[in-house]
């Protein structure tokens, strides 16, 4: 259930509504309060942490748009609230910053180039090839990619990556693509699930066939398509731009004062590497042959939500840069002095205090591109979690909603979606703070 609850210290400023009884949408087949496996559309790819479709829906929800309204997200992912927003009839811009996954969300959010049959027909023919084909060298795969999969079936996989490959002239190029790249976990015969990747442990593969796999998830796509293109009216006009959605030159294709509203769920300070969680796809597809190249070329855009993308320098310089915003940077520095004195006491402690004015000063940058996209009087939503390294608490939503008062907003809610961290409860070197999951509802003023 949305709450507010009674029992947890309210952070400072929070705006809370009183007696709400919101309920909290079902969690879906196939997910922790993450991307179904199940949703049309969400199926195509499960995304690590993604946001959930029917999260995303109740959010939209909470804005009143206009009809045909603008939805911006600058946290796009994999696209759940650009496939809500269509789904409900509004127009969708989103930014995300890791090429592989802005390219997901683009396909899922693009027009199809014709009727699926043809995708069909391809799919099969390619699937034929790749099951005749007597010779396939698989020794130049990356070694992750090696220890991944057995033999028979990496070389199905690469037999049919190299058969796709030879198509990318063709319309349904990137629809293929996709459908073998989310058939890699499902084949794989070690432990490769979210966040870690463990080439080390070995399990029994999901789904035996990886053809017969790959098959399955191209059907599913022509099934979403053709059941898209019942409901989809022309106008509406959906897109997404690759890029950091802190540099203003990304949402110039919308210009000043065009988007009635936003639904976000930012990165949480959890600790969590989106862009290695997706290494098994990006070294399978050949994107990246290295950590390093993955480094400079798919995290480098990205907000710095993790201790391996922190550094002296970047700390610094932000928090110079939040000087600006007052108080609130005084609360960011303070938290971020406590999280080195913690480090400090700790033989091998991770650099939490690096990544938090970093991280926020990134915020600042977003929220005042928002301002400035946004209609006067729009609505801005927050799906996001606080933390607390070291068990010291960090209150994120709040910290996001002073920021944005900085920037042209007012908090008109602060609201609990669910409580987490639950599941670490055996720890016993885990703090004890309770944590939530929460929304914050900003205004454009």
């Amino acid at each position: 259930m949305l709450t507010n609850d009674s029992h947890r210290p309210v952070p400072e400023g929070a705006v809370l509504q009183e007696e709400q009884q919101v309920h909290e949408p079902s969690s879906g087949r196939g997910r922790r309060h993450g991307t179904s496996r199940s949703e049309p559309f969400d199926r195509w790819f499960r995304y690590p942490a993604g946001f959930a479709s029917d999260y995303a829906s109740l959010l939209l929800s909470e804005l009143q748009l206009p009809t045909a309204g603008l939805v911006v997200d600058p946290f796009t992912g994999s696209g759940v609230t650009g496939t809500a927003a269509r789904r409900a009839g509004h127009s969708f811009f989103g930014v995300e910053a890791h090429p592989l996954i802005a390219e997901l969300a683009d396909l899922k959010l693009r027009r199809s180039p014709k009727d699926p049959s043809g995708l069909l027909v391809t799919a099969r023919e390619l699937a034929k090839q790749a099951t005749t084909k007597t010779r396939v060298d698989i020794s130049g795969e990356a070694d992750l990619t090696l220890r991944s999969f057995d033999p028979e079936t990496l070389a199905l996989l690469v037999s049919l990556r190299d058969l796709i490959r030879a198509e990318q002239e063709q319309d349904w190029y990137l629809y293929l693509k996709w459908s073998l790249l989310s058939t890699l976990r499902d084949v794989a015969s070690v432990r490769v699930g979210w966040p870690y990747q463990r080439p080390g442990s070995q399990r029994q593969p999901t789904f035996a066939d990886p053809v017969s796999r790959f098959l399955q998830r191209v059907a599913w796509m022509a099934d979403d398509i053709r059941d898209l293109e019942r409901y989809k009216p022309a106008s509406l006009t959906c897109r997404v731009k690759q890029g950091d959605s802190g540099e203003a030159d990304n949402w110039s294709d919308i210009g000043s004062g065009s988007a009635h509203g936003c639904v976000t769920s930012p990165p949480y300070l959890n600790n969590f590497d989106y862009a290695d969680a997706t290494r098994l796809e990006l070294y399978f597809w050949g994107d990246v042959t290295s950590w390093s190249q993955m480094c400079s070329e798919v995290r480098s855009d990205m907000l710095t939500a993790t201790t391996q993308q922190s550094s002296v320098g970047a700390a610094r310089n932000a928090r110079i840069s939040l000087q600006k915003y007052g108080a609130v940077a005084d609360q960011i520095s303070e938290l971020a002095d406590h999280l080195q004195k913690e480090r400090g006491n700790r033989a091998r402690g991770k650099e939490y205090d690096r990544v938090l004015p970093d991280y926020f000063v990134a915020i600042a940058r977003i929220l005042e591109n928002l301002a400035t996209v946004l209609v006067p009087g729009a609505p801005a939503v927050l799906l996001v979690g606080d933390s607390a390294p070291y068990g010291v608490y960090v209150d994120t939503p709040g910290i996001m909603a002073k920021l944005g008062a900085q920037l042209g907003f007012t908090l008109e809610k602060d609201v609990i979606l669910r409580h987490r961290g639950k599941r670490w409860a055996g720890n016993a070197t885990r703090h004890n703070v309770q944590l939530a999951e929460r929304f914050v509802l900003l205004r454009r003023e």
